[in-house]
Parts: C-alpha cells; structure tokens; sequence
C-alpha cells in the first residue's frame, strides 16, 4: 500500500498512522476532538495523499470527459473545477471525482482507492478519440486546509490569495516553489486544496502549522464530513444507488447533453420515480453497523450505510448516514435502528 509523502513527517508531530481510501496516512494526532473543534471554528491542515490525480489530454479530452460524467466539464472556465459522478449505461455509480480544466488539460481527482478503477474506465472508452489518460499521483500531492480561519492561516504562510470562487485554481510561486491553491467546492464549509510537488510537501506542512492551522488526521475529517451529510464513495454511495437517491445534485446537470448513463438519470427526472434517498439519523445508543435496518413501526423503510460516536461541545453524539424511503423522510421522524430509538434530522447535522 502506497505511503503519503508525508507519512514520515508527520509522524513527527505524534501522528498515528492508518490506512484510508488507498494510502497510509494519520488517522489522529492524538486528539481527535480537539482536531474536530479546529475544522469546526478554526484550521485545520491534513495530508491529501489518498487523493490520486490524473491528467488528460488530446485534442478530444473536452468532449469526450463531458460524455463520461454526470456535470458539465464542457463549459468549465480555464482554472475551474466541479464535481460529478462516473456512471455506466444503467446509471449506476462507478465512482466520484472532481475535474478541473487547467487550459491545455484536465486534472482529474479521486479517492487512490478508486483511481485504478476510474482509469480503466477511462481507457475502456477512450476508442476512436484523441484522448490520452496518464496518472501523475506520483508528481502531484495535495494538503488540505478546513475551517473559518483558512484563508487567514494561507495568507501568514505567505500565499496571500485572493478571494477565489468555489473550484478555482490560482497557480503561484511559493518561496521559489511551484504551488497551486485550489478554493473547495463548499461541501465542507470553508476549504483549501493545495497542489504540490511530494517532495515539497513536509515544507508546506510545517509553514502551515507554524501559521496556526491545527494537524488533524482523517478520523476528524470522517467526522466532519459526516456532520456534513456528504456521502463518500464504497461506503455511502456504491453501484447499487443512482445518482439522484445521493442527494448529490451539485454533481448533475441536465442541460448539458449525453453522457454515460445520461438516459437513465433524465427518465428518473422527468418521471419524478425516486423513492428512496440519502439521509441522516441521530441516534440514541451507539454507531449502527453498515445495513442495519431503519424501521417505523413494524416496517423497513431504510438501512445504514455509515455511522459514528463523534465528540462535540464534551458529548458524544451519535449520529449516521443511510438510506430512507421518500415517505418517511421528514425531519423529525421517530424511528427505530437495531436496538436504538432514532429520528430523522436535516443534513447538514445541526449541532
């Protein structure tokens, strides 16, 4: 299993090493919670490296990627980038990924877990087109940085970026390196991406954390996009759900033309048939395992997909992420979980 760039490095700062999404990385560095708080009302800074990149290029990239994908990469301004879903004929999800059109290619990022399967793909499409995929995770790694004080821990790292739009890319030059600072695209609050060479990257770490941005690892990034209500891809959205029953619409556009499994999602939208769709819980006992039943009453009307014990405010609240029928989905619901006692809550969680 590939080791992040950072692994070593941080391990300096007492991080615990884990598996996730591909990579070893930090699962904590020591306090989870406190990291958690950090997301919530200040900074945190986190390794990147389980995001495997790649680029594409040839003449026909642009067409043929807004074929393969759910949104429109097509009409993508120059140093813009968005989210979709990678969908086969029958409209089930392969896969998630973000797109960025960066002029004379595009970079494309997903989970290092999925990037193999993504790729091949890829090449399974890519017939009578000038279309080249390469992987270039090995020359390209990302740190993160999340929370309301962001932008005021890059500004002290020296970057001082404007006020870039969701998904925009700004390339500079920091302390004669190469760098590119990417806004997030909102799913959890204020964040920034930056793009980096790996061999660069324990620097940027250590410029970053003597700036006030806090080192978390993954387990508080579990927690906070869970508080989020953004479903991660083979554990919340899988090859059994469609695109509409994630709830994820900022992935779809319906005005840009065919695509992979295009015909599926617009019959779902024009027939109005959905009947299911993601959810959140609060839960009274603790985290439900993966497919546990959501019943009201006598009757199945869901199942989980994720769950966890997440420390907020001193208290531990349990919540999760799952599937209900459209019926049962109302705020405030009282159902039941395993053993549980539970109610349906608005995503985002508020907490």
């Amino acid at each position: 299993m590939p080791r992040t760039a950072l692994c070593e490095h941080l391990m300096n700062f007492g991080g615990r090493q884990g598996e996730f999404l591909g990579a070893e990385t930090i699962v904590s560095f020591g306090d989870s919670a406190a990291e958690l708080e950090a997301l919530r009302t200040g900074a945190g800074v986190f390794d990147l490296g389980w995001r495997g990149m790649l680029v594409l290029t040839g003449d026909d990239c642009v067409r043929w990627l807004n074929g393969m994908v759910t949104n429109n990469t097509r009409d993508l301004p120059v140093n813009f980038g968005n989210y979709s879903l990678l969908l086969n004929a029958q409209g089930r999800i392969q896969g998630d990924l973000k797109a960025y059109n960066r002029g004379d290619h595009f970079l494309v990022t997903t989970a290092l877990a999925e990037l193999e399967k993504v790729q091949a793909i890829f090449d399974k499409y890519i017939i009578m087109d000038d279309v080249e995929v390469t992987n270039v995770s090995d020359k390209l790694t990302s740190l993160g940085v999340a929370g309301p004080q962001s932008r005021d821990v890059l500004a002290k790292a020296g970057f001082q970026p404007p006020e870039l739009k969701p998904g925009e890319v700004l390339d500079l030059d920091w302390n004669n390196l190469g760098l590119s600072v990417v806004r997030g695209l909102g799913e959890i609050g204020v964040s920034y991406e930056i793009w980096i060479h790996p061999d660069n990257a324990p620097k940027l770490w250590d410029s970053l954390v003597s700036s006030g941005a806090k080192p978390v690892g993954y387990e508080s990034l579990e927690w906070l996009r869970m508080l989020y209500g953004v479903p991660r891809y083979g554990v919340d959205m899988t090859e059994r759900y469609l695109p509409q029953e994630t709830a994820q619409d900022r992935a779809l556009n319906f005005s840009k033309g065919c695509y992979l499994g295009q015909e599926i999602v617009e019959r779902i939208r024009s027939r109005a048939q959905l009947h299911r769709t993601l959810a959140g819980f609060e839960v009274q006992g603790p985290p439900p395992a993966a497919g546990t039943a959501v019943l009201s009453g006598e009757k199945k009307v869901g199942e989980i997909t994720s769950a966890s014990s997440i420390p907020l405010n001193g208290i531990q609240k349990t919540i999760a992420l799952g599937y209900l029928r459209i019926e049962a989905n109302t705020p405030g619901n009282q159902v039941r979980i395993g053993e549980s006692e539970a109610r349906v809550a608005t995503l985002p969680f508020q907490f």
